[in-house]
Order: C-alpha cells, then structure tokens, then sequence
C-alpha cells in the first residue's frame, strides 16, 4: 500500500461569538474579562479596541481548554477557508481516490517568535487499520504545521490527504494524532471509511 502526504494550504480564522455575554460564567475568567472590556470600548464608539479586547479574550481562554479536535470530516476538495468546505455525503471513496480530511485544532499552546510575532507547533500521526483492527499503515508526523502570526490565533484549520492506493476494497478506519509540540500534549480522532471499486 502507497501512502503519500500532499502539504495542504493552511489558514487561521478568528471568530467573534455573539452570543458570548449571555453564556458568560458568574465568575472572572478571560471571557468575562473581555467581554466587559468590549462592551466598555463598543460603548465609547471603539470599534476596533472592542474586536481586539474579545479576540484577546477568546484566545486566552482557548489556550486554557484541553487539545481538541472540534470539527474532523471528510471533504470532497481542498478547503478554500475556515469552515468553507464542502462535506462528502458518505464516506465512500473509490479505490484510487485521495482521501482529504477537513481538520479544526483548538486549544494549541502559542509561544513567543521572530520579529515579535507569535507561534503554534502541532504535528499529526496516522494510523490505518481494517475494520478488524489490525494495523495496516502506521506514520508518524505524517503532517507537520508551524503556524506564525501577530497574536494568538482562535482557530485553526488545515487539510490532510491520504493516498491509499493499492488498498483492497472493504471498511477501514483512519486514526489520527494531534500533537501539540510545545505543550506536548496529544489527542486522537478517528473517521472509518469504505473503499469499493471503481466500477
């Protein structure tokens, strides 16, 4: 079996949740924090302090959460964006077809980079077994992502793409790990799948 990493395009998106104020907790943390901060700034007519107090907030607080996967699903092509993808009705692919995974990671640790900018570092590993079990491919670092920016991203998003021709058709499930390199820390996620001939 041929197993082939394609690099993907990669992205960073910051979300405002609206609702933020109403699901606030009774104690101080960096939502609540933030959130009066924004409001206080919104009311002076500071649009931008406002948006900058709330992103600094949420990614403070994403910081503070367990590694996660929020959102792991099989595409049917490259994402253009955050969450701009289109979804496989099914996880049926036809031997020979790539399989692109649409990735979200959150909860990654930032640290301190070149020319004051700040850094995320996780890797993926892949395993692939039968619907039996049994491990049929094992990689590690099968992806690797450095992500540079001015300030601490919320969300992350990227692709992977997995080739797996020459497999047999019949059931599998992909397992993959998200390792968090500077918190050094790690979590899975798993997605079965069906390959069936292309006739």
């Amino acid at each position: 079996m041929f197993l082939k990493y394609q690099a993907p395009a990669r992205g960073l998106a910051v979300t405002i949740v609206g609702a933020l104020l109403s699901a606030a907790p009774v104690t101080a943390g960096p939502l609540l924090d933030a959130a009066i901060e924004a409001e206080k700034l919104a009311a002076q007519n500071d649009a931008k302090g406002a948006f900058e107090a709330m992103r600094s907030g949420l990614a403070a607080f994403s910081q503070s959460l367990p590694l996660t996967v929020p959102r792991a699903v099989f595409i049917t092509e490259v994402p253009k964006a955050y969450r701009a993808y289109t979804a496989k009705a099914e996880p049926v692919f036809a031997t020979g077809e790539k399989l692109i995974t649409y990735v979200e990671v959150a909860g990654l640790k930032w640290q301190p980079a070149p020319n004051n900018q700040r850094q995320s570092h996780f890797t993926v590993d892949l395993e692939l077994t039968d619907d039996e079990g049994k491990t049929l491919a094992l990689q590690k670092e099968f992806g690797n992502f450095t992500f540079t920016g001015h300030s601490d991203a919320i969300e992350i998003y990227t692709h992977l793409t997995l080739d797996v021709d020459g497999a047999k058709p019949g059931s599998y499930v992909l397992r993959y790990t998200v390792n968090d390199v500077i918190a050094e820390r790690s979590t899975p996620f798993e997605l079965a799948f069906t390959l069936k001939d292309k006739s």
